[in-house]
């Protein structure tokens, strides 16, 4: 595939060279000295890789990457160096570099980078038309449930109202919040993602409002933080309940005054941004309990979208493990392969504890396990965990036809519940996804005695 690159560096030689071994190799090739001049042409051109130097005079090259991300250039840029360390190669990686490469690099590793670039841009738009295919941002759903919670977030998508997605671990949260975006009228802007989690108390500070050169020990430049990159678009703050108590403050300002002040820095700088916000705690508890800031609770609190887990959406099973089945059945060139409604029952009566995420690497394991062209229910049985099992459902499906085997899972998997009820069947069957009446005809038929087990 033939590629249109960009190649920035103060050195003509190098130029020369790297230019020769892309149109040698049939791709177009453009040179460029000064980076002042490549950050135009990259804001005016239609590349498809960036090639460019660390150290050049005026301009280095991790400016150079900033600047193009603070213009909106999205196009991957490859980092080159002769002087490269690993604070360097951070540092790169932290501006969204897709690659660092020490000088001299061979001409088989610039062809091969080139390679895994195109090939990653192809998946991406493959992803994206996947995406646009299925619609509601490539939420799988059929039931009731999901479909209110759909216009929910269809109506809210629409205003500049911030959104607080709640729900456990696996149930969609980021899928939902791209939604948000990609539904409202910012969706031409950046969207900007940052798990609160998943990095160390002392550096969320720089990750979300940046730093100025020489601000601490190791920032080597400046760095734009999360919240400058997203302007004009939507900046997503993920397990905003694990965010520490002194950030949570900072943040609050932020969301009050629309501007941040980077790290070492002297002046404010005005953002326009939108936050969505999404944990998996009860955030009104964390807020009683005093880890998490009562007035940033109100500021992020606006509009709380719910997810519910998965089981308590049996209905929606069905249709997700035909899209994971589809997905990787294709991914790895495997026929299509049914599910048996006995399986697809015994996956609807499991309690989903990693939920969605967990069901998708359930199917992957299925289609595995699976000898012929249609998934069992014993087949199901052998891949779920059994410390997850219901209890009796491992010896369940030692012995016995596959009816009694189904039936026996199915009768194991409702006394399980109605104990962590404590018998309460109202809320039995809501767990389960049933209506109070199925339940009670369910459990007639598996010759399950309600009134003995009040006893």
């Amino acid at each position: 595939m033939k590629a249109n690159l960009l190649i920035v560096d103060d050195d003509a030689n190098t130029l020369a060279s790297l230019s020769r071994a892309f149109r040698l190799a049939g791709h177009e090739a453009t040179v460029c000295d000064d980076p002042t001049r490549a950050l135009d042409l990259a804001r005016a051109g239609s590349f498809d890789l960036i090639f460019s130097d660390v150290v050049m005079p005026g301009m280095d090259g991790l400016t150079l990457l900033e600047q193009m991300r603070a213009a909106g250039v999205t196009t991957p840029v490859v980092m080159m160096s002769g002087q490269a360390h690993i604070e360097m190669a951070v540092r790169a990686t932290r501006l969204g570099a897709l690659d660092f490469l020490e000088k001299p690099i061979s001409t088989e590793k610039l062809l091969l980078t080139v390679q895994n670039s195109l090939r990653m841009d192809r998946l991406q738009q493959e992803n994206q038309q996947l995406r646009q295919q299925l619609g509601s941002g490539g939420i799988v759903f059929t039931g009731d449930k999901m479909r209110r919670l759909m216009a929910q977030v269809d109506r809210v998508a629409a205003s500049e109202s911030r959104v607080c997605i709640l729900g456990e671990t696996g149930t969609g949260k980021e899928l939902i919040a791209r939604t948000i975006h990609d539904k409202s009228h910012r969706k031409d802007g950046p969207y900007v993602t940052l798990n609160c989690a998943a990095v160390p108390a002392e550096l969320i500070e720089s990750e979300l409002f940046g730093h100025e050169k020489g601000s601490f020990t190791g920032a080597a430049g400046r760095h734009v933080g999360k919240f400058e990159q997203a302007s004009d678009g939507t900046l997503f703050l993920d397990e905003i309940g694990d965010m520490p108590l002194p950030m949570q403050s900072k943040l609050l300002r932020v969301l009050e005054q629309s501007e941040v002040e980077r790290v070492g820095g002297d002046k404010p700088v005005k953002v326009n941004v939108r936050v969505v916000v999404a944990t998996h705690r009860n955030l009104e508890e964390h807020t009683r309990s005093g880890a998490f800031r009562q007035d940033l609770f109100h500021r992020v609190y606006v509009f709380p979208v719910v997810l519910p887990p998965l089981r308590e959406r049996p209905e929606d099973i069905p249709a997700l493990t035909a899209h994971f089945a589809t997905l990787i059945n294709k991914q790895n060139g495997w026929k299509e392969t049914a599910f048996a409604p006995e399986a697809m029952q015994a996956l609807q009566a499991y309690a989903w504890p990693g939920n969605i995420r967990e069901l998708r690497n359930v199917v992957e394991r299925l289609l595995l396990y699976c000898d012929g062209d249609t998934v069992t229910a014993a087949t199901v049985q052998a891949a779920l965990p059994s410390s997850a099992m219901p209890e009796g459902a491992a010896s369940a499906a030692d012995s016995g036809a596959l009816a009694e085997r189904v039936e026996q899972f199915e009768r194991q998997a409702i006394l399980n519940e109605i104990k962590r009820h404590n018998h309460h069947i109202t809320n039995t069957a809501k767990a389960l996804g049933l209506e109070r009446s199925h339940l009670y005809k369910k459990c007639q038929q598996l010759g399950i005695d309600l009134r003995t087990l009040k006893k």
